[in-house]
């Protein structure tokens, strides 16, 4: 990792208000986005860029603020990687948000959250907190191939167990799907009705796919290369170079994640999830933001 001072630490406007504290990820996850050339990197991924005036950065922006809103972050990078454990940063910028009374909703893998739950339990209970976990797979073998260095789904659903013990809510990223790997009615079935079981909010599932760029494209078809032989040539033969793809079971898949949601009370569209994670309580002005 390599350190530096950023000129700033919020971005968007409006109902839309971000932070990413790190720049890159450890975590080693073979489809993802960040890696995408159109997001300019001039340093290898995982040589994580560290923004070490990220905290007086936010007390700044917050302070200039007219109106509380939810400060999102975890959108590019997961503010709970390794380097995390040593530097802090992500704890000491949410005591900054505790401190001037905004909300958070705070997205990751990662089962380091657990030790900032004392102060994410009081940003829920001044204002309001929305954890929000990544879940693919429900077979274990397979998460440490997709996800390799970050702990496994089960792991991540006792972290939502234990957020819901202490009233947090959540909301849980049922993205991406990849087809021909994650892409059955076991998995979505198993994957969802535990988020049922462990209290989960809301699911965001965006068509039941994958998105492949430029970088992360390449990448990614490394990594099937490795592990699944012959798989990247039936993707180049369906899919070509698109951004999207689509599982061949989209709309089956759909159905089950909308059965087990309307069962279960969970919302189930992107637009309802992200609405209840921009959205203060009273007495604040519903500003909102997520980024």
């Amino acid at each position: 990792m390599h350190f530096v001072n950023a000129k700033g630490i919020l971005s968007g406007s409006g109902e839309r208000v971000g932070m990413n504290i790190y720049r890159g990820c450890t975590h080693g996850c073979i489809y993802c986005d960040s890696r995408s050339k159109c997001y300019q990197f001039t340093h290898a991924f995982e040589d994580v860029e560290v923004k070490q005036n990220a905290p007086e950065l936010l007390e700044q922006a917050l302070l200039a603020r007219r109106r509380k809103c939810m400060i999102g972050t975890g959108s590019m990078s997961d503010p709970y990687m390794h380097c995390e454990e040593k530097l802090g940063l992500t704890r000491r910028c949410l005591e900054i948000i505790r401190d001037h009374g905004f909300g958070a909703a705070i997205q990751t893998k990662s089962d380091r959250i657990l030790r900032d739950l004392d102060l994410i339990d009081e940003i829920n209970r001044r204002a309001k907190c929305v954890v929000q976990i990544t879940l693919t797979t429900w077979d274990e073998a397979l998460c440490r191939i997709l996800e390799p260095h970050v702990c496994t789904t089960k792991r991540r659903v006792e972290v939502l167990q234990k957020l819901q013990e202490r009233g947090i809510p959540t909301v849980v990223w049922l993205t991406p799907v990849l087809p021909y790997l994650t892409d059955t009615v076991e998995n979505i079935t198993a994957i969802v009705q535990a988020c049922a079981d462990a209290g989960v909010r809301g699911v965001i599932d965006f068509g039941m796919g994958l998105t492949l760029r430029e970088g992360d494209r390449e990448y990614y078809y490394a990594a099937l290369d490795r592990h699944f032989p012959g798989l990247k040539a039936r993707y180049i033969r369906e899919y070509g170079t698109a951004y999207e793809l689509p599982s061949p079971k989209a709309a089956q898949l759909r159905a089950v994640l909308e059965c087990i949601c309307a069962r279960s009370g969970m919302l189930a569209s992107p637009d309802a999830c992200f609405r209840f994670m921009s959205e203060l309580p009273e007495p604040y002005p519903q500003l909102s933001l997520f980024g």
